[in-house]
């Protein structure tokens, strides 16, 4: 039996504790200096750079051939693409567009809308579910359901619609409500 499966010597456990510390204490306050959107909950953005930090922080780490220095220019590459890409959705539209699905409405003044839910390979139970987590226990009581961005859904009452301002973009594409057709 080769040894050498169970016990390469120091050198590499040397090199793994070192660029373990380092990389996560970098890691770390890298995640930290570039604020708490990198660590919101998830856009598909947000998810391929949490995925692929994780991937590179795992390889650097177990890797021989892996210096100190290479493994910080790789995290740090990663973080920065991140803060960039960040940047360009808060500035401009159609990196938005590009980057992030836009919300949309499931549920609107007592109707399902229906391609929306099929679009999204959603049912209505998943709108009564929704509800029920939200606290309310009928549907009567909710005024519209939206798909975040994030994948979570948003149950707005009918005592808490007010002027509508968050949900009138969504309405206006969607008009389920006959008033809203005129």
């Amino acid at each position: 039996m080769d040894l050498s499966y169970i016990w390469t010597g120091w050198s590499p456990i040397w090199q793994t504790l070192i660029i373990g510390a380092v990389g996560y204490l970098s890691l770390v306050i890298l995640l930290r200096g570039t604020g708490p959107r990198t660590m919101a909950k998830m856009t598909p953005l947000d998810f391929v750079v949490a995925v692929t930090l994780g991937s590179a922080f795992g390889r650097v780490v177990t890797a021989q051939d892996v210096s100190l220095v290479q493994a910080l220019v790789a995290l740090v590459l990663l973080v920065t693409l991140q803060w960039v890409m960040a940047v360009c959705r808060a500035r401009w539209k159609t990196m938005r567009r590009l980057f992030d699905a836009p919300p949309v409405l499931l549920y609107y003044a007592g109707q399902f809308q229906p391609k929306a839910l099929r679009r999204h390979r959603l049912t209505e139970y998943d709108i009564h579910t929704a509800a029920r987590q939200s606290g309310h226990g009928s549907l009567a009581d909710i005024y519209a359901v939206i798909l975040d961005q994030d994948g979570a859904f948003s149950v707005i009452g009918k005592q808490s619609i007010d002027d509508g301002s968050s949900v009138l973009p969504f309405i206006e594409r969607h008009p389920a409500d006959p008033e809203q057709r005129r």
